[in-house]
């Protein structure tokens, strides 16, 4: 039997027909080993047995045809743009096939190239045609079901090439191991994993591939999910946490001086972290809410619970516009409330709240360091900041991290290890990107998760419109002017700075003198005008006036995403929303209908981009940010999101988080068995030897240390 580690170590040099400069054209399409040969998988099948004839073509249906070039000529047209032109025959009739700017063709559709082609069946001049079809190479394939691979033309490997040293492969390799026990897969009915593997490419039937690629697409789920539980498990069992108390009297007081009471959700939530906390080993949990969910009141009750235990709490933001608008809204709610000292004639004395940001000052730096040192800074909040040498806690026991998807794990591993002595304080991030469930499995697996589905009391929906023309736009501008002489406030959003002939979009410099310029849609109303490339001073002193009121309308780009807190505002503009993503219009949105006035966001844009449509109106249809986000997975697929996974998985080249939702569920349930069972996988050797494959040097030190 061959594992996988073996195969990954078999260069694909070794197969027959691979020679240099083929090697080197697979290396291209990202395949040096026999193993990333064989996860090679096709991309679909041509099913002979129900094979359309180019006599039964139709025009404008989509259609894959399987035939032999008959005929291949090239000429220029009129305006100078290379055209080849292509005879394919089946046996039953021809198919001219037209190649404009793509003069190759000649060279790789010779005459007696049996290729198959995919595209839109057109009539001209009485004749069937299609015009730049995806192109397949298959060569003279034999079997009812044909495989057809991701192919290069730019590095010349054609489908029928990759088929035949796959089945050279399959051949040479002997049987494959199968890692999973058989009480799984019997309970989840998997199929065994060498036939599978055997069957994604060179199947029996349409339905014998779906079975195997089944299989395959949990297995990739369930490396991913082993490395996960595994970090997780690894955590709780090897590191020393802080057991904090159950939140007594200064919680208390904290809740009690809250002008609001606390959502069902968000009581669910503390007491949640409160168990995390209470425990020996330190605390790994996702807070995930969506807009305005209240999930600063949780964190900061973590933060109070360290602070009640004699410890300091931190809270990391990645922006400074957000790290300010935290520590803003803290010292509020925290105003009043002491704790226990030595130092006075009181024994007691006022909470205090620092932030620390690259632009605090020297002095007031080293007042803050020498705070933190001495144990008198009992909250810090802060940016990237925190994270420098200089900052030394006394003892930090509570991490609040926001906006999660922005940091690395090194830079939480880095304010993690900022615990006292040994002992690693208690972890929470947080994110108002709300992350469909299979989702949130895949990229926070290693921690726990808390979901804020609530919204507090007072909390307006708002009312969202995509202005699809001139007569829209027109009315959303008399919104803003009819909510400003109502004595309220608005934004205007912005997606660049300045002017790009690249991008045309409105540059919100331009854009503010535009609207408030004499006939102008704002003529005559306070604009001010917010963007990163302002000072810090500056930005603070537009921010200052218009939660002041001494602005009507804030014309910004999206540094108003995330902190932005000003309840007086009730109207959004986003100009051209169809460059925005649905989660970053859905945070846009959050900065409206934060006060007890209704509220309305206005869309402009989306003409011309094709997937504006789904996207707009998705956000016009909901104000639910978990619809949305799965909304956004449909829509986008889930690279966008794995792209914020950090270290320790492997690229999934079948499962989808979208179609696999199933799966995900079933992977993670399996992994948290066999890990519980056999935490270093001693008895399962072919799983823990391709868990290793996947995993760098440290992971790898982190996970297997028995």
């Amino acid at each position: 039997m061959t594992s996988l580690p073996a195969l990954a170590a078999i260069g694909v040099d070794r197969l027959k027909r691979v020679g240099p400069r083929h090697a080197g054209a697979l290396a291209a399409m990202g395949i040096t080993s026999v193993l990333d040969l064989l996860t090679h998988y096709p991309r679909r099948y041509l099913d002979r047995t129900n094979q359309a004839s180019i006599a039964d073509l139709a025009e404008g249906e989509e259609a894959m045809v399987l035939a032999t070039v008959r005929r291949t000529s090239a000429r220029r047209t009129r305006q100078g743009r290379s055209l080849v032109e292509v005879d394919l025959f089946d046996g039953s009739s021809y198919l001219r096939v037209t190649f404009f700017n793509q003069p190759w063709r000649t060279k790789q559709l010779a005459e007696g190239t049996s290729v198959v082609v995919f595209g839109k069946v057109e009539r001209y001049r009485g004749r069937r045609q299609m015009t730049n079809p995806v192109v397949d190479l298959v060569g003279d394939r034999t079997g009812r079901i044909v495989p057809v691979y991701p192919q290069s033309e730019k590095a010349g490997v054609a489908s029928w090439q990759v088929g035949d040293w796959v089945a050279e492969a399959l051949r040479r390799a002997g049987a494959i191991p199968d890692p999973l026990p058989e009480d799984w897969r019997d309970r989840l009915d998997l199929a065994d994993r060498w036939w599978a593997i055997q069957q994604i490419h060179a199947p029996d039937s349409l339905a014998a591939s779906q079975v195997a690629r089944r299989r395959l697409a949990f297995d990739e789920l369930l490396r991913l999910q082993m490395i996960l539980v595994m970090r997780k498990r690894t955590i709780e069992r090897e590191e020393t946490g802080i057991r904090h108390g159950s939140g007594g009297a200064l919680v208390a007081r904290f809740r009690d001086g809250l002008p609001f009471s606390l959502t069902k959700a968000q009581q669910a939530a503390i007491d949640e972290i409160t168990a995390d906390l209470q425990a020996p080993h330190p605390m790994h949990r996702l807070l995930q809410g969506d807009v305005g969910s209240g999930k600063t009141v949780v964190a900061v009750a973590a933060l109070l619970t360290a602070v009640e235990g004699g410890h300091q709490g931190a809270l990391m933001a990645p922006t400074e516009v957000l790290a300010e608008q935290h520590h803003a809204g803290i010292r509020v709610m925290l105003d009043g409330l002491s704790v226990p000292s030595e130092h006075t004639l009181l024994a007691e004395r006022p909470l205090r709240v620092a932030l620390l940001t690259n632009r605090t000052a020297g002095t007031e730096r080293s007042r803050l360091l020498a705070g933190l040192a001495d144990g008198t800074v009992d909250v810090l909040v802060g940016t990237h900041a925190l994270l420098t040498e200089a900052v030394a806690f006394q003892s930090l026991g509570v991490v609040v991290i926001d906006e999660q998807h922005r940091f690395g794990v090194e830079q939480r591993a880095a304010l993690r290890e900022k615990g006292p002595g040994q002992v690693v304080p208690d972890v929470l991030v947080m994110t108002a990107t709300p992350i469909p469930r299979t989702a949130a499995m895949t990229v926070y697996g290693d921690l726990d998760t808390t979901v804020l589905a609530e919204m507090p009391p007072g909390r307006t929906p708002v009312a969202t419109v995509w202005a699809r023309g001139p007569l829209e736009e027109a009315a959303a501008w008399a919104k803003v002017r009819g909510e400003v002489a109502a004595g309220r406030q608005a934004y205007v959003v912005c997606p660049l700075i300045e002017e790009s002939e690249r991008i045309q979009a409105s540059s919100a410099a331009e854009e503010r003198d535009r609207l408030g310029a004499p006939g102008g849609p704002l003529e005559d109303l306070r604009l001010g005008l917010l963007h990163g490339q302002l000072s810090a001073r500056e930005k603070d002193g537009v921010m200052g006036d218009f939660r002041a009121g001494a602005l009507d309308v804030l014309v910004a780009t999206t540094v108003v995403e995330v902190g932005v807190d000003v309840p007086n505002a009730t109207v959004m503009v986003i100009e051209d929303a169809d460059r925005f993503g649905i989660a970053q219009l859905h945070q846009l949105r959050g900065r409206v209908g934060r006060g007890d006035q209704p509220a309305w966001c206005y869309l402009f844009g989306g003409g011309a981009n094709p997937g504006a449509e789904q996207r707009l109106g998705a956000l016009e249809r909901s104000t639910d940010g978990f619809e949305l986000a799965e909304v956004d997975l449909e829509l986008r697929g889930e690279g966008t999101i794995l792209g914020v996974r950090q270290k320790g998985a492997t690229d999934l080249k079948l499962a989808s988080l979208r179609r696999d939702k199933e799966l995900v569920t079933q992977a993670r349930e399996v992994a948290f068995d066999l890990v519980d069972r056999d935490p270093f996988l001693e008895g399962l050797p072919e799983l823990a030897a391709e868990i290793r494959l996947l995993v760098d040097d440290d992971d790898r030190e982190f996970l297997f240390k028995s």
